[in-house]
């Protein structure tokens, strides 16, 4: 949980908590990914311009994929063991998502640091990649839809889609707070 986050109000058993949605950098998204952002054509791997991607667990899948606008009231996050995950709009549309660290990456009974979460503004001149095993929620915009580029595996949404829901393992809900 960072300075900029607030515990809000509780009602019943669970509390809210408010998550200040930071303006995403390669420094601040380093435990949960990298983030992209564009550069020349032509320049080598390596230098901390590109993503090292881990895909080799299956068959990759690249699609676009139209999401619709959803609460950024969050009961629930997720994680994918096998593979990194690899998001950005499209038209150039900026987008938020929740992120915990992947602690204990091969742990499919393990839980996210809750006092780890963090909010994030994704611009649409970027793109992030999840390390594997990194926890998110999202993502979430301001449009009535957003089409996303997605790379992950063929199965991932089938078999690698691991869940842990706040409310009831915390008493909990996050809210992105923009």
């Amino acid at each position: 949980m960072t300075e900029n986050d607030q515990v809000t109000q509780a009602s019943g058993a669970l509390t809210t908590r408010l998550f200040k949605a930071q303006v995403a950098t390669r420094n601040n998204l380093g435990a949960y990914g990298t983030l992209l952002e564009p550069s020349a054509d032509g320049v080598a791997f390596g230098g901390g311009l590109d993503a090292q991607l881990f895909l080799s667990q299956g068959i990759p899948r690249f699609y676009l994929m139209k999401l619709k606008k959803r609460s950024m009231v969050i009961t629930g996050i997720t994680r994918h063991l096998a593979v990194t995950q690899a998001l950005a709009s499209l038209n150039g549309k900026s987008w938020y998502i929740l992120l915990a660290p992947p602690d204990e990456p091969d742990n499919a009974q393990a839980l996210p640091d809750i006092n780890r979460l963090e909010a994030f503004c994704i611009t649409g001149s970027q793109a992030l990649v999840l390390h594997r095993s990194t926890w998110h929620a999202g993502p979430y915009f301001l449009e009535d839809d957003v089409d996303f580029v997605n790379l992950e595996l063929s199965d991932t949404n089938m078999i690698d889609h691991h869940n842990a829901k706040l409310d009831v393992a915390f008493g909990m809900v996050a809210q992105i707070d923009i």
